[in-house]
């Protein structure tokens, strides 16, 4: 996603976490929608991501050793899909060998809705 987002503020500042999900990290803010790898939830259903490896707001950051204990990212998951296909191919000069594949990996796509800092209810 190549998209330009627009900066969520809390009190004149950007507030935005690193989640990790499927063993990817991905920076978010609220109201950015981006996909994921296939996660289990239903459509329009809300998940909460635990696994907050950093948050910040503006006035402090911080790290976690290797996550936020307190800290959460809630989500709602808008839809699943299949992502861009993938080719695979594989050849062999001089041997007549030509092997072709495709894949195309199951997506899921969330849109941020709450990033929680650690000590808010």
């Amino acid at each position: 996603m190549t998209a330009r987002l627009f900066i969520a503020r809390v009190g004149g500042y950007a507030i935005y976490a690193i989640i990790e999900t499927g063993g990817k990290q991905y920076r978010v803010i609220p109201g950015q929608t981006l996909d994921v790898e296939r996660l289990t939830a239903a459509e329009e259903s809300d998940i909460t991501f635990d696994r907050v490896l950093m948050v910040a707001d503006g006035e402090q950051v911080l790290v976690g050793q290797p996550v936020v204990a307190g800290a959460a990212v809630s989500a709602r998951v808008v839809t699943e899909h299949k992502g861009d296909k993938v080719i695979v191919f594989k050849y062999k000069p001089k041997t007549r060998y030509r092997r072709f594949k495709g894949h195309r990996q199951v997506l899921t796509r969330i849109t941020i809705a709450d990033i929680t800092m650690p000590g808010q209810a």
